[in-house]
């Protein structure tokens, strides 16, 4: 008898420890877990509205289920960088409940992907943001931060790997070409990121975002620059803020809020794209 029960406790003792959190991020993605479930839990819910008309009456209603719906997908990518010292910097400050921050995907300086978010899930990247007619631009977009302080060269196997992570969300959630954009694009006034030294020009020759033709047509005389970021999606409420972003993104040479001459033919071929 002593033997089978030997053999029931190692295989419980396996059991428990197979079951035991491992590894830095136990604690964290235990914690992801438990808030998936109380989002399915709120899904799950089968209650009808509740409603009262103005003198207080309540509102017959009841809940019927439909049989056509699926997740809502994501229709944009919004691209950052860290402003950290490290990649694992920056997870930290992604799995701390206080900073109140967050993003799909993290990609270090050697090019390691971190998947932290489900990608039809909301996370907190975007902030108080605006890009054409959409004012609450986390609902709507997946969120990458690069692994960059703000002010060196992105490394290759970094670009490398979100080029193919790129590739892949395009694919899966037929998002536009246009879609692809900077987080100073969407806040002018607010971010500066991913910066100048970001390779927008080589994004766009993959497919993500847009970049000048190599020949320019000269803007018309009565070429309204204004309406034109308008119309690619800038919030122009700042028209400094928004000009300056416009030109750390499509000029990336100069980051002062004149348009020369060159900028507004750069404009007028980009803003025709969109």
């Amino acid at each position: 008898m002593k033997r089978p029960f030997i053999l029931f406790f190692l295989a419980l003792v396996l059991l428990i420890a197979s079951c035991s959190p491992k590894g830095p991020y136990a604690i964290t993605n235990k914690e992801y877990t438990h808030e998936t479930d109380s989002v399915v839990s709120v899904i799950e819910r089968q209650q009808p509205v509740l409603l009262t008309d103005s003198s207080g009456t309540t509102i017959p209603s009841d809940w019927v289920g439909t049989v056509n719906f699926n997740l809502r997908k994501p229709n944009y990518v919004i691209i950052h960088f860290t402003a950290q010292d490290s990649a694992a910097q920056t997870l930290k400050t992604f799995t701390v409940v206080k900073t109140q921050v967050s993003a799909h995907y993290v990609i270090g300086r050697d090019g390691k992907v971190y998947h932290m978010l489900n990608d039809y899930l909301r996370a907190w990247h975007a902030g108080f943001s605006k890009w054409g007619s959409i004012s609450d631009m986390n609902s709507c977009s997946i969120g990458i931060e690069l692994d960059n302080n703000g002010s060196e060269p992105f490394k290759p196997a970094q670009i490398n790997s979100l080029l193919a992570l790129l590739a892949q969300l395009k694919k899966a959630y037929n998002i536009p070409a246009s879609n692809f954009i900077g987080h100073q694009d969407i806040a002018p006034a607010r971010k500066p990121d991913p910066g100048p030294l970001f390779p927008w020009k080589t994004l766009a020759q993959h497919g993500f975002g847009y970049w000048s033709d190599d020949v320019l047509e000269l803007a018309p005389d009565n070429f309204d620059a204004t309406t034109a970021l308008k119309l690619i999606g800038y919030d122009t409420s700042n028209l400094n803020a928004a000009i300056v972003a416009f030109k750390r993104h499509f000029i990336q040479t100069d980051e002062s809020p004149t348009l020369t001459q060159l900028d507004l033919n750069v404009l007028y071929n980009v803003y025709q794209k969109y």
